[in-house]
């Protein structure tokens, strides 16, 4: 698609948008309806895009993917008529008779450009908040699931009109199109090079954003942790998605005094959940594509492999790997990983531990296994990261009480909930003023005794 026919689509949201169409709750509930009764009808053609793209299960799919949107999507019905009420505060004796407000507003046209490794989750959650707070949307999933991008142009062509909701299919040509593009909101998930690139872009048009970036998110083992409940739920965050999820445990650092029984206990819990024979088991995912699949391979260092380490160039899949006796200086700890490679740190100074993940750009992710709440409470404080977990990871992300968001070099704003509906939302302040009495203190000309009774307020 060229950019003249996105620009058409773009306008013609703007069209539709002025009307205010979109304004009513129950249109916005509409519409929230449209999209659950869509992937309903779409949710077997979903999993089977899945697992084209990117080897998934049907189990994975709808527990990592479908099956969350659905929830945001039940959630937001539930509460979108709360969200969108006008929010009173009080209101000080100098603007007495009067009341005040905050009604939060829609944007307008949003753009939501969404990333290849949970193409339906990071696709659909966006665009609920967005349809929730009364915008309309332009979509531009990832062309590297292509089979994920091309169901979900089906389902949402389906569920709405163009003016309502429009996908944009392509390539690195689309996207430059659409930066150009005149809009009211981007919220962008990737990676942080392409976020620099789309800030930079929107900043051209002074365009607010929302980023939801990545970076290397640690993972800590005290040695006052539960090994084997540990190993368990690290195994699990680790290798979801074959590594290749933006919060996934990055690395681990690990105690001196628990690293043996760790790793005894990591191994076992792969042959437990994967098989002996990973590679064979049909329920473990692959790699994106080739690119991605040749990168990852390259970080596994065969003298620090301790378990797995094989891979099967003509699938694109890779064993969960686990690499022991790791250095800041390994090649594995300079990128994001994104792929099923651990890379264990010993270390013996929790203060050693922080030191090294603050010289680091903030992560958007970290997990403490610890039995220890002073040790917990040391990382929740002295440690910037964009969410986490106590005693297990990922599962932060299925709250949507909670904002899920970045800071710093792993992103900027939020989203899930109250939040994200807030994210997609302008919050206008109003003085409701009664027409008398009309005190005239506040006008010219000035005296001594006006700001005699002036401060006399001010100070109440």
């Amino acid at each position: 698609m060229d950019k003249i026919e996105i620009e058409k689509i773009i306008a013609c949201q703007r069209k539709y948008f002025a009307t205010g169409a979109t304004l009513p709750v129950n249109k916005r509930l509409d519409a929230l309806r449209r999209l659950q009764a869509a992937m309903k009808k779409y949710s077997d053609r979903l999993d089977e895009a899945l697992r084209a793209d990117l080897g998934k299960s049907e189990f994975e799919s709808f527990m990592c993917e479908c099956g969350l949107s659905e929830n945001e999507l039940v959630y937001m019905i539930r509460h979108t008529r709360g969200f969108a009420r006008d929010r009173h505060v009080s209101t000080p004796l100098t603007n007495f008779p009067a009341k005040s407000f905050m009604r939060p507003s829609p944007y307008g046209t949003v753009l939501i450009m969404s990333p290849w490794n949970y193409p339906v989750l990071l696709t659909l959650d966006p665009l609920i908040d967005a349809l929730a707070a009364g915008n309309t949307a332009v979509v531009k999933p990832s062309a590297y699931s292509p089979a994920t991008s091309a169901v979900l142009g089906e389902m949402l062509s389906d569920a709405f009109r163009p003016e309502e909701v429009a996908v944009i299919t392509g390539g690195r040509a689309e996207n430059s199109a659409l930066l150009e593009c005149d809009l009211d909101y981007i919220f962008f998930t990737g990676s942080p090079v392409v976020g620099h690139e789309v800030m930079r872009r929107a900043a051209e048009n002074l365009t607010p954003v929302t980023l939801e970036l990545g970076g290397k998110s640690p993972c800590i083992v005290d040695e006052t942790a539960d090994v084997k409940l540990a190993s368990r739920r690290i195994v699990f965050g680790k290798y979801l998605n074959c590594g290749q999820t933006c919060v996934a445990p990055d690395h681990v650092y690990c105690h001196k005094t628990v690293l043996e029984s760790f790793i005894s206990a990591v191994k076992e819990e792969i042959v437990r959940q994967y098989g002996a024979t990973p590679l064979s088991n049909e329920l473990y995912g692959k790699m994106i594509n080739k690119k991605h699949f040749d990168r990852v391979c390259s970080l596994i260092d065969e003298d620090k492999v301790v378990f797995g380490g094989a891979s099967d160039a003509s699938s694109f899949k890779i064993e969960p790997t686990v690499m022991a006796g790791v250095t800041q200086d390994d090649r594995v700890m300079q990128e994001e990983i994104f792929g099923p490679l651990m890379p264990i740190i010993s270390f013996d100074d929790t203060d050693e531990v922080i030191s090294e993940i603050n010289k680091r750009p903030h992560p958007l992710a970290l997990y403490i296994f610890a039995r220890d709440k002073t040790v917990q409470q040391k990382f929740l404080s002295l440690v910037s990261f964009g969410g986490g977990c106590i005693n297990d990871t990922i599962m932060h992300l299925s709250v949507s009480n909670m904002g899920f968001g970045g800071v710093g070099g792993s992103g900027m704003g939020a989203y899930h909930g109250r939040i994200g509906f807030d994210t997609f939302s302008h919050v206008k302040s109003i003085v409701d003023r009664k027409a008398f009495p009309d005190v005239p203190i506040r006008y010219q000309p000035y005296s001594a005794m006006k700001e005699k009774g002036l401060r006399f307020f001010f100070e109440k």
